[in-house]
Protein backbone atom coordinates (compact mmCIF):
# COMPACT_ATOMS: atom_id res chain seq x y z
CA UNK A 1 0.00 0.00 0.00
CA UNK A 2 0.96 3.59 -0.66
CA UNK A 3 2.12 6.02 1.94
CA UNK A 4 -0.39 8.75 2.09
CA UNK A 5 2.22 11.56 1.43
CA UNK A 6 3.00 9.36 -2.14
CA UNK A 7 -0.58 9.52 -2.79
CA UNK A 8 -1.12 13.02 -2.25
CA UNK A 9 2.20 13.30 -4.56
CA UNK A 10 0.22 11.78 -7.18
CA UNK A 11 -2.53 14.03 -6.53
CA UNK A 12 -0.78 17.35 -7.37
CA UNK A 13 0.49 17.91 -3.88
CA UNK A 14 4.53 19.15 -3.32
CA UNK A 15 6.22 19.64 -0.22
CA UNK A 16 6.09 23.05 1.51
CA UNK A 17 7.95 24.34 3.84
CA UNK A 18 6.96 28.03 5.53
CA UNK A 19 8.83 29.78 7.66
CA UNK A 20 6.35 31.88 10.15
CA UNK A 21 7.91 34.60 11.97
CA UNK A 22 6.06 35.90 14.98
CA UNK A 23 6.15 38.01 17.80
CA UNK A 24 5.33 37.46 21.54
CA UNK A 25 2.93 40.32 23.35
CA UNK A 26 5.58 39.79 26.36
CA UNK A 27 8.59 40.09 23.82
CA UNK A 28 7.06 42.66 21.02
CA UNK A 29 10.70 43.44 20.05
CA UNK A 30 11.57 40.13 19.62
CA UNK A 31 10.95 38.31 16.59
CA UNK A 32 10.60 34.41 16.84
CA UNK A 33 10.42 31.75 13.94
CA UNK A 34 8.48 28.58 13.37
CA UNK A 35 9.08 26.22 10.41
CA UNK A 36 6.28 24.37 9.46
CA UNK A 37 6.00 21.42 6.16
CA UNK A 38 3.07 19.90 5.01
CA UNK A 39 2.35 18.58 1.33
CA UNK A 40 -0.06 21.25 -0.34
CA UNK A 41 -1.15 22.99 -3.53
CA UNK A 42 0.49 25.96 -5.00
CA UNK A 43 -0.14 28.59 -5.84
CA UNK A 44 -3.43 28.72 -3.16
CA UNK A 45 -1.57 27.02 -0.79
CA UNK A 46 -5.25 25.86 0.93
CA UNK A 47 -3.66 23.83 4.47
CA UNK A 48 -1.14 26.86 4.73
CA UNK A 49 -3.65 29.51 4.85
CA UNK A 50 -6.35 26.97 7.32
CA UNK A 51 -3.05 26.56 9.35
CA UNK A 52 -2.30 30.63 9.65
CA UNK A 53 -5.65 31.00 10.05
CA UNK A 54 -5.80 29.17 13.28
CA UNK A 55 -2.69 30.38 14.06
CA UNK A 56 -4.60 34.13 14.22
CA UNK A 57 -7.53 32.70 15.78
CA UNK A 58 -6.21 30.35 18.40
CA UNK A 59 -2.65 31.63 19.01
CA UNK A 60 -1.00 34.56 20.80
CA UNK A 61 2.19 35.50 18.62
CA UNK A 62 1.33 37.81 15.60
CA UNK A 63 2.54 37.19 12.54
CA UNK A 64 5.32 39.13 11.10
CA UNK A 65 6.24 37.95 8.03
CA UNK A 66 5.38 34.18 6.17
CA UNK A 67 8.65 32.89 3.66
CA UNK A 68 7.31 29.59 1.80
CA UNK A 69 9.32 27.56 -0.50
CA UNK A 70 7.41 24.56 -2.43
CA UNK A 71 8.79 21.59 -3.91
CA UNK A 72 7.31 20.15 -7.49
CA UNK A 73 10.43 17.90 -7.90
CA UNK A 74 9.00 14.92 -7.97
CA UNK A 75 5.67 14.24 -10.10
CA UNK A 76 3.88 11.48 -11.70
CA UNK A 77 4.59 13.30 -15.25
CA UNK A 78 8.59 12.72 -14.27
CA UNK A 79 8.50 8.92 -13.99
CA UNK A 80 9.43 7.72 -17.44
CA UNK A 81 10.81 3.71 -18.70
CA UNK A 82 14.17 3.06 -19.41
CA UNK A 83 14.59 1.06 -22.46
CA UNK A 84 18.19 1.20 -22.38
CA UNK A 85 20.92 0.02 -20.25
CA UNK A 86 24.78 0.45 -20.38
CA UNK A 87 27.31 -0.78 -18.55
CA UNK A 88 30.75 0.72 -18.09
CA UNK A 89 33.74 -1.67 -16.90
Amino acid sequence: MASRDFRKMLEGYGLTTANIYYRLPDHPAIVQSYIWQEYDLQPSFPQLRKFLAFWEKSLDGRLHSVHVAHSGLIKPAEFSLVDKEFHLH
